[in-house]
């Protein structure tokens, strides 16, 4: 029986559109050329920011960062970047009784935008913030530490098998891959995905009836 579910947070419950689209915009590039390169090194298995490093290689990712903060054209959240299912699932999750928390490998601004949403959910913490990413085992402690509930009693969702499904599963939880951004559907009928997933979902809402069931 559930009792908590953990959600990641890009492209399981926010959209990575305007991220990207305001990346390409920063480095000056097309925002399809930046699009498709994300989509050829996720294709590869390697990290997102590898695309921005393969349009300026040698680029210092931190110092970007700053340099974006200081021009006032930081990290951005919004309502728009959530995605449709996200509220009333959270919502139907809570009157459950689930407790509900957001956890995944975002800045601690990240964090405080996310916060300043509102979202119905007893807990919103980011990597920057717990000093851990994932898919380090340390990150899934602390996911186990905020649930309050028995490992087997807590699930984690999110689209990215390499960080969200296999490190969850290794640290006792359940998981359910999303089918949703560009990891979510590539990865989505990966055999490894289908044998370590408990469930596979196309939609958070499909996580009402797992619990309900």
């Amino acid at each position: 029986m559930i009792e908590t579910i953990v959600f990641d947070v890009g492209e399981t419950i926010t959209r990575d559109d305007r991220y990207w689209a305001s990346w390409a915009d920063w480095l000056d590039i097309p925002r399809h050329t930046l699009s498709a390169l994300v989509g050829a090194v996720v294709a590869r298995g390697q990290d997102n920011a590898e695309a921005l490093r393969l349009v300026r290689p040698g680029i210092d990712l931190a110092a970007e960062y700053h340099a974006r903060e200081a021009a006032g054209r930081g990290e951005d959240l919004d309502e728009s970047d959530l995605y449709d299912d996200v509220r009333p699932v959270l919502t139907a999750l809570r009157r459950q009784g689930i407790r509900v928390i957001i956890a995944g490998n975002q800045t601690r601004r990240a964090g405080e935008l996310l916060r300043a949403l509102n979202l119905p959910a007893d807990l919103v913490v980011t990597s920057g913030e717990w000093g851990v990413a994932k898919p380090q085992p340390e990150f899934f402690h602390r996911v186990r530490e905020v649930a309050q509930a028995v490992p087997s009693a807590t699930l984690y969702a999110g689209d990215h098998p390499a960080n969200d499904v296999f490190p969850a599963k290794a640290a006792g939880l359940c998981a359910a891959h999303i089918r949703r951004g560009p990891w979510g559907h590539l990865w989505a009928d990966a055999p490894d995905v289908v044998t370590a997933a408990d469930w596979r979902i196309s939609s958070l809402t499909e996580l009402v009836g797992i619990v309900d069931g």
